[in-house]
């Protein structure tokens, strides 16, 4: 039995033809489509290696059975950069170390813009960490992690425009 959904990655529709209603919306990204950003670390929703975002909120792409998002609007780390310009936290993660061997990068740099939209940063370290704790580093990056989530939310509330009264 063929299932059709369609979903808006990075940007672009997309029709897809599932012949499996239990295809994950990592192994669809990665095996279907070529997007590898996204990475399969545990398996499990542990890790945070998968995170990607679904209409803004951060999820798991390793939980997230695709036909249950059909019609929804889908982030990966390819679809940040502008042209030949990284997303601010991107370049936030380069300016301060915030990946060693890079595994884990995609899914904390997708947890960090999703966490940052959502207003969840301020200023304050323990903060960042404990709104990052979804998202685990081997290497032990922390502390480059934190400082790049909190650069880039300041250069990206200092892009985004006032609300009128």
């Amino acid at each position: 039995m063929n299932l059709s959904l369609t979903l808006t990655i990075n940007g672009e529709t997309r029709e897809i033809v599932l012949d499996d209603p239990r295809v994950t919306l990592l192994d669809l990204l990665r095996e279907r489509l070529g997007l590898t950003g996204a990475k399969k670390g545990c398996d499990r929703g542990q890790c945070g290696a998968c995170t990607i975002l679904v209409d803004g909120q951060r999820i798991n792409s390793c939980l997230a059975l695709a036909i249950s998002y059909h019609g929804s609007s889908i982030t990966t780390v390819e679809g940040l950069a502008q042209g030949g310009t990284l997303h601010p936290v991107q370049q936030a993660f380069i300016d301060h170390d915030g990946f060693q061997c890079g595994f884990c990068t995609p899914g904390q740099v997708m947890s960090a813009v999703g966490l940052i939209a959502e207003g969840q940063t301020g200023d304050d370290p323990e903060r960042v960490r404990e709104a990052m704790s979804g998202n685990i580093c081997r290497c032990g990056a922390y502390m480059g992690i934190t400082e790049a989530v909190i650069e880039a939310r300041g250069k990206m509330s200092e892009t985004k425009p006032e609300k009128a009264a």
